[in-house]
């Protein structure tokens, strides 16, 4: 193992760091989190990312990520890779999923970018973590570089991913692949259980509705497949499966899975309204507090049978040759 190597990604100057004391040394201001409403916010591109990145908020991630890892029945992803020599993990969060891939495959060099410097210390030595901003035009690689982009869990982060996918097209080489593990925010129900006036659904409609206010969709994930074949992508699947929200369904692994996500669900409210609440409908703090009583009810009723659907798309650069053929 070894400690992690943090970059801070400027327009005007970006220079590799050795540690995360380096790091801090180089630019305290990264460190210095913005707070407000009782939580932090990342500091480097202060604004562009609208939930917290607290050790509250690290800890919902990290049970996420337990739970997609049993959906997903252990597989981190989906492209059928082979000997993968760099791989980039954009959003990478708390780092879960680079540490892990960096495990899978100790002869790849695994970056995981994210505007948070809260990934742990210790790391394989084949993994490192930069502070970038994928929005930016220059993600610090080469053209045709990489063997596997990833990206899972980014809606409200962009204000359109497709740029992010035709990004992605650009730094991968020839054959290489990318690959989406999206959360759909809408609320289904296939038996009828859930009512018109249910609160958690419709809280999902208001924060829709703040999102597209501050130009961040969350409702990306059933599109993500188009997006990927009009980018250039080839041999495009997806694959779609079911969350529940709570632990209605009787099968005893959805059940528990169910369970986990209310669990996830219910420490995320706060965090998944407060921003795009305030600055995408003008709500204050109390309002949205008392509005969340209601919801917090409704997501733990056990006679609606509601899920989320999870979306995993995967697509395959073209080859030099196909791309001659054309």
């Amino acid at each position: 193992m070894s400690r992690m190597t943090r970059r801070l990604a400027k327009p005007s100057a970006r220079a590799p760091l050795s540690s995360p004391t380096s790091t801090k040394s180089a630019n305290q201001s990264i460190f210095d989190y913005v707070r407000e409403n009782g939580r932090t916010y990342h500091r480097y591109q202060a604004g562009a990312y609208p939930f917290p990145n607290d050790q509250s908020e690290i800890e919902r991630m990290d049970l996420l990520y337990e739970i997609l890892k049993v959906l997903f029945k252990g597989k981190p992803h989906f492209a059928p890779l082979k000997h993968p020599r760099k791989v980039m993990d954009i959003g990478t969060g708390s780092g879960k999923w680079a540490i892990e891939m960096g495990h899978k495959y100790p002869n790849c060099e695994i970056t995981g970018t994210d505007l948070s410097p809260i990934q742990p210390e210790w790391v394989p030595n084949n993994v490192k973590f930069v502070i970038d901003d994928a929005n930016e035009d220059d993600w610090m690689v080469e053209p045709d570089s990489h063997d596997y982009i990833h990206t899972r869990v980014l809606l409200g982060c962009f204000q359109d991913f497709r740029e992010i996918i035709a990004k992605a097209y650009k730094y991968l080489k020839p054959g290489g692949w990318m690959e989406s593990q999206e959360y759909m925010s809408t609320v289904y129900c296939d038996d009828g259980t859930m009512r018109t006036d249910n609160k958690f659904a419709e809280w999902t409609k208001t924060q829709d509705q703040a999102a597209m206010s501050i130009g961040r969709p969350l409702r990306i994930a059933n599109k993500l497949k188009r997006w990927y074949e009009q980018a250039g992508f080839v041999d495009v699947h997806e694959e779609i499966f079911k969350l529940p929200v709570n632990s209605w369904p009787k099968d005893p692994q959805f059940k528990m899975l169910g369970r986990f996500n209310e669990t996830q669900i219910y420490d995320g409210l706060q965090a998944f309204s407060l921003q795009m609440f305030q600055k995408g409908l003008g709500w204050t703090k109390d309002e949205i507090e008392v509005y969340l009583v209601q919801v917090r009810k409704s997501l733990s009723d056990r006679t609606t049978h509601a899920y989320h659907r999870i979306y995993v798309v995967w697509g395959r650069k073209p080859t030099e040759e196909e791309l001659a053929q054309r």
